[in-house]
């Protein structure tokens, strides 16, 4: 399969936006850089792929001061393409070009408001996330890309460390998170999130309003209405008692009419600690649950994974990090080994895998992909 999901107009209008607005307020700063990534995965078992790819991303940013205020800007783009090779000597490939971040900022001492192609993330939980409602940020990428969201979030900032988010999202046909139904296209999401200093750490409360569409995903036969709503809340904490603690929950409700199971509940507690062992060791580990069922927190059907993981520094070039994910679920293994190395402007990434099969790990359904049994991943990075 050959595709190439091509975007210029969007591309040519983020491009001449950024260079026009700056150059008609006489920006004070106007930076321009970019990303270049190239990749290959190995994958030696039956059945035997094999993939490479190139990415880059150009990035176009500017600040303005205005008044006692501050404009700034962000306009990039992704441009990748990827070939695998597949049993039988077959090679598929890949590409897509499009917007990745396209944004507009407004901001003073105590606010923010930010307008278009944006990431939007937040919570306590660092690798397994309840509240990884708006991204999709693998924690073994070590270049934690990811998709961003079409919205207006705007954020303030007590004097006492309160602050509050409010956020309005598009809806299109992409899923982010945890998500296994797309957004309604053109339908608008809303929420919010309110955030206390407690102690050594901080608390914080978020909500969420979205319209699903079931097209595409259930059976028209099984359905009555095109899309509908759903309700998420999430809670988490994070606090510094000599070793770092959280916790992280989400519920969502979802009010469909083909199942009974309309609450999902996402669960997390993890803990991390640096020991003064050589170049000091750091060690983090978490707990993560996930229910569905008829009732709240209801476990009609369930998965329990837990993770450690370890970095070490060798160097000032030299990093070694390795993460154990274990499904108590299913009896499941997960492995993952990244040897990074960094000189000025290039970062090296050889990384190793040795994983199930078949894979549950972010998706809770059983899939093969390249990083299913044992295999390697080499990357290489120039930033300018």
């Amino acid at each position: 399969m050959n595709r190439l999901k091509s975007t210029y107009g969007i591309l040519f209008s983020t491009m001449l936006l950024s260079v026009c607005i700056p150059a008609r307020m006489h920006a004070q700063s106007l930076e321009f850089s970019g990303q270049a990534i190239g990749w290959t995965i190995l994958n030696p078992p039956e059945p035997f792929q094999l993939q490479g790819g190139l990415r880059y991303i150009p990035e176009i940013s500017f600040s303005q001061p205005v008044a006692k205020f501050n404009v700034d800007g962000e306009f990039s783009a992704n441009l990748w393409g990827s070939a695998t090779t597949l049993p039988g000597d077959s090679t598929t490939t890949d590409g897509e070009i499009s917007p990745y971040r396209m944004w507009l900022s407004f901001y003073g001492n105590q606010f923010e408001i930010r307008a278009g192609l944006q990431k939007i993330n937040f919570g306590s939980a660092m690798l397994f996330r309840p509240l990884m409602w708006f991204d999709r940020i693998d924690p073994r990428d070590p270049l934690q890309l990811t998709d961003g969201v079409y919205g207006l979030l705007g954020r303030y900032y007590f004097l006492n460390n309160i602050n509050i988010w409010l956020w309005g999202l598009y809806g299109d046909d992409k899923i982010k998170g945890w998500e296994v139904f797309p957004s309604l296209k053109n339908s608008i999401e809303f929420g919010g999130r309110f955030q206390v200093p407690v102690f050594t750490g901080e608390m914080a409360a978020s909500y969420h309003h979205r319209k699903a569409d079931q097209h595409g995903v259930i059976p028209d036969s099984l359905i009555r209405e095109p899309s509908f709503p759903e309700n998420r809340i999430g809670l988490d904490a994070k606090f510094d008692l000599g070793v770092g603690l959280w916790v992280e929950g989400a519920v969502i409700h979802q009010d469909f009419n083909f199942s009974s199971l309309k609450f999902k509940s996402l669960l997390n507690a993890g803990m991390d600690y640096t020991f003064n062992l050589g170049n000091r060791l750091k060690l983090m580990t978490e707990g993560f649950g996930y229910l569905q069922g008829s009732r709240l927190l209801g476990a009609d059907k369930k998965t329990f994974f837990g993770l450690l993981s370890v970095t070490y520094p060798l160097t000032i070039i030299h990093n070694l990090s390795a993460m154990v994910f274990y499904d108590f679920t299913n009896k499941d293994l997960y492995r993952f080994l990244n040897w990074s190395i960094t000189y000025d402007r290039w970062n090296f990434y050889v990384m190793g895998f040795w994983n199930p099969d078949t894979s549950q790990l972010y998706n809770f359904e059983n899939q093969s992909t390249l990083y299913s049994g044992w295999g390697f991943q080499l990357m290489a990075v120039f930033n300018h």
